[in-house]
């Protein structure tokens, strides 16, 4: 049976976007050195669109989302408010890891999904991946993002990671 590694992103100015496709870049990368083949499942999905049914379908999480005004994001927040009480309990021990793009320091959000992972009993694979975007003004803010590509090695290698924990 295949090991299925579901990426949920959510993103305004396309940091969290790109740090979870690179994510996913890592966790191909790994799946194929390891010759993985069928038993290796990886899905990409917008936070927007998660349903119960994806999160009890997954072996293991990546969460990828910006933080807004110190606190998680609304799209990431309500994903998981839908989602928390029809999978409660049904998760217990699957790994997960966290991006965070944040124009400061991207603790509040960090603490927050920290939080409702454990409520869902998941296990943290490694410390938050906190990608500083220095975003302080409203322009900065609001304007389309390109993450570094020293960040979107981290990013690749905590999806790769991910991925060797399943397989």
């Amino acid at each position: 049976m295949a090991q299925r590694l579901l990426i949920i992103w959510h993103s305004r100015t396309g940091a969290a976007r790109q740090m979870a496709d690179a994510a996913a870049v890592g966790a191909r990368a790994v799946a194929d050195e390891l010759q993985a083949g069928g038993r290796f499942d990886l899905r990409v999905s917008p936070a927007a669109e998660v349903q119960p049914a994806d999160l009890l379908a997954a072996d293991g999480y990546l969460f990828a989302t910006p933080e807004n005004l110190a606190a998680l994001s609304g799209a990431m927040k309500e994903c998981l408010d839908r989602n928390y009480y029809a999978v409660l309990d049904r998760l217990n021990g699957r790994p997960y890891g966290l991006i965070i793009t944040a124009g400061s320091d991207g603790d509040g959000a960090r603490r927050q999904l920290e939080r409702i992972c454990t409520g869902w009993r998941l296990n943290l694979i490694a410390p938050a991946l906190i990608v500083p975007m220095h975003a302080q003004t409203p322009e900065a803010i609001l304007a389309p993002k390109t993450v570094p590509a020293e960040w979107l090695d981290r990013g690749a290698e905590l999806g790769g990671t991910l991925a060797a924990l399943l397989l």
